[in-house]
């Protein structure tokens, strides 16, 4: 082990297989470990250096074991077997091995879940990734402070089922119940679920940012005053499904002038699209050209057949012209400097749109703009 010895000396070896003392030894091992996790080793070099670990690992001293965890606590040069050993030591030494070895497999993982206790879950759950196997243990067995973590975790990766046996579990907890809510992506069955759990500030943001179904965003929009509403614009533009939303809202009848208006002045062009059919009973193709392609007489035909009123005809057609006008510029945060642009030409121009949809615009404005001024600012940061 050539390159070990040039950094350490026989001397420093003696001290960590004999040392008198727990302080001398540790201090040889930690000087030890950082050689091996610092200098290129050869084949023949990591098994002598993984002999040596496990040397470490059977110390009597826990302060030898904890300099051996710690030092190399994220180092693939950590054998499996001495991993497993220091997770069944005490929490000072199998806490960093656990929260961030590459050593375990998912399977070492699930097991020291299921069976390590809170404190081994809570540090697996703050792992820098984890995979569904671990994930779908944690939901089966986690703690309350364990499935809280992980769910915070950007990197943990959950399934549905996962996620709807944690909410199963803790559906009266409402620290699980706002790390999942918060999660970047979320089933729309997990979605639906929550709203109906959590506190109305948790509710607002995931009908801000997560997709719910036209059913649900009915019940909210229009439900007990109580409740914490739903923009239906703003999930026009998120849902996957426009053309179900759509029959929905018309079913409903819901499907408005204002609404269609307020969606359109936003740049949600697809929803308007779908809306105009809807109300025309017309397929999507034909309006499409007839709004796009067919002159300056094709937008006018259908918006008479759809049966919106005359009054608004010049606030639409002022909404298409400034869309057809503009393109997205393909840099960062493009959706909403575009619907910044549309929305301010749409306000400039002169257009007979009611009071309260002209309110409700410039607050959206104001919206998106607040939007882009945080991601200036934390560009420039």
């Amino acid at each position: 082990m050539a390159t070990t010895r040039a950094a350490l000396t026989d001397e420093d070896i003696r001290t960590l297989l004999k040392g008198v003392t727990a302080d001398e030894r540790a201090a040889a091992a930690q000087k030890l470990c950082q050689t091996i996790e610092r200098a290129p080793l050869t084949d023949d070099d990591r098994a002598m250096a993984a002999e040596i670990v496990r040397v470490m690992a059977a110390d009597a001293s826990e302060l030898v074991r904890r300099a051996l965890a710690t030092t190399l606590k994220a180092s693939p040069l950590l054998p499996r077997d001495v991993a497993l050993k220091l997770a069944r030591d005490v929490e000072s030494i199998c806490l960093p091995v656990l929260a961030f070895s590459p050593a375990f497999t998912d399977d070492d993982l699930t097991d020291i879940v299921r069976l390590g206790g809170p404190v081994r879950q809570l540090a697996i759950a703050r792992r820098p990734t984890l995979a569904r196997p671990v994930t779908d243990a944690l939901a089966r067995h986690g703690s309350e402070k364990a499935v809280a973590a992980a769910c915070t975790n950007d990197k943990a990766d959950f399934g549905e089922a996962a996620l709807q046996r944690i909410v199963d579990r803790f559906e009266e907890s409402e620290r699980v119940l706002t790390a999942v809510a918060y999660r970047a992506v979320l089933p729309l069955s997990v979605t639906e679920r929550l709203v109906a759990l959590v506190s109305e500030q948790v509710r607002e943001h995931l009908v801000a940012k997560h997709a719910i179904s036209p059913e649900v965003a009915m019940e909210l929009a229009f439900g007990a005053a109580e409740r914490a509403t739903v923009d239906l614009v703003d999930q026009a533009g998120r849902t996957a499904d426009v053309k179900g939303f759509v029959a929905h809202l018309h079913k409903a009848k819901r499907l408005t002038a204002s609404v269609l208006l307020r969606a359109l002045a936003q740049g949600h062009m697809t929803f308007f699209e779908w809306g105009v059919a809807e109300l025309a009973g017309v397929p999507h193709h034909r309006t499409w050209l007839m709004i796009h392609d067919a002159g300056p007489l094709g937008l006018k035909a259908i918006y008479e057949r759809a049966g919106l009123p005359a009054r608004l005809f010049t606030a639409f057609r002022a909404a298409v012209d400034t869309y057809h006008s503009m393109e997205f510029d393909g840099g960062a945060r493009d959706r909403e400097r575009f619907q910044q642009k549309m929305l301010q030409r749409f306000l400039t121009s002169p257009q007979p749109a009611a009071r309260e949809d002209v309110d409700y615009l410039v607050e959206k404005m104001d919206e998106v703009a607040k939007v882009l001024r945080e991601e200036d600012m934390a560009q420039s940061a």
